[in-house]
């Protein structure tokens, strides 16, 4: 073969090398912002994992996810969500918590958002209605902050008439002054005195208790907040001690041995976070998928911590349960 030939072919080669590399599709990243530690919400995750499956997307393969935990931290979930906007996401996913929808938004109008929140997301602002959206937002709720009502009926069946409730609130929430002054209405209504006592970090739960015992409680009330998910095996474990009857917004507090949840699962609203993902990632627009809410709560018991409690659980109670553990 002549010399120039082979040049000639070395060069077409090359050609088609860059036209390959050139065609082979662009992996689109997915932004997943949470208020909450990595830990503390790995079955979340998994849940938004298996959204993605069944929208056509599976991480590392055909698409990448980059995670940013703010450890519950709120203040660092600007500078978090500012990161994820100058890497250029396609789309960005806010994981169990209202102020992380809210940082995300108010860092970008353009780039898709999916939220995964229990609170109302237009009274928040994030959308301009459940049913459309608008704008460059939308997600799932599964509405945990609307339930205050039917936790405290259930403690009802526990404790005495005219008992106080203990209630466990973190004031950085974004939702705290609406969700207490929501509680104290509802116990009002049901002739109940709530206690608030603020909780900001691990370090203030011994104080909180010690709080609770002076006030006399007769149960305890614990809010929906990523840092009592965080939290919520010290939590199980301290109630258990005090001998403080609690509640909580969903049951993986019952998995590590709170006493008794009710609520919705948070492991739908992510998978259907997921599905959202991958349909944005598809072409379609946010403004045109409307806010899933949560149709379904569930009340699960832990018997083992009942007894440890050393409390004789009404029988109509136990009818009610969807779920007990034994």
């Amino acid at each position: 073969m002549r010399r120039r030939q082979f040049i000639t072919l070395l060069g077409g080669a090359a050609a088609w090398s860059v036209v390959a590399r050139a065609q082979q599709p662009t992996i689109p990243t997915i932004g997943f912002l949470s208020t909450a530690s990595a830990a503390s919400i790995a079955s979340y995750v998994e849940g938004f994992r298996r959204g993605l499956a069944a929208a056509g997307f599976a991480e590392g393969r055909n698409v990448t996810v980059e995670y940013r935990w703010a450890d519950n931290r709120a203040d660092r979930l600007p500078a978090l969500a500012a990161e994820l906007v100058a890497r250029r996401v396609a789309v960005i996913v806010t994981g169990a918590g209202t102020a992380a929808a809210l940082a995300a938004k108010a860092e970008t109008s353009t780039i898709p958002i999916v939220f995964t929140i229990g609170a109302d997301p237009v009274k928040f602002g994030l959308v301009d209605s459940m049913s459309r959206p608008g704008g460059n937002v939308t997600g799932a709720s599964f509405l945990s902050n609307d339930l205050v009502t039917k936790q405290l009926q259930l403690l009802q069946a526990l404790v005495p008439p005219a008992s106080v409730i203990g209630v466990l609130a973190n004031p950085n929430n974004p939702n705290a002054e609406f969700d207490t002054g929501k509680t104290q209405a509802a116990a009002e209504s049901l002739r109940l005195q709530v206690h608030v006592v603020n909780v900001v970090a691990a370090r203030d739960i011994d104080a909180a208790f010690d709080d609770l015992a002076r006030a006399r409680a007769a149960a305890l009330l614990v809010l929906p907040d990523t840092l009592f998910i965080d939290l919520r095996g010290r939590l199980a474990e301290i109630s258990v001690a005090r001998k403080l009857p609690a509640i909580y917004s969903n049951r993986l507090y019952i998995d590590d041995g709170g006493l008794m949840s009710y609520g919705s699962s948070p492991i739908d609203a992510f998978r259907e976070a997921g599905i959202y993902a991958g349909r944005i990632l598809r072409g379609e627009k946010p403004s045109d998928l409307p806010v899933v809410q949560a149709v379904k709560f569930e009340l699960v018991i832990n018997l083992k911590t009942a007894k440890a409690l050393e409390l004789d659980l009404p029988p109509t109670l136990l009818a009610l349960a969807d779920e007990v553990i034994e």
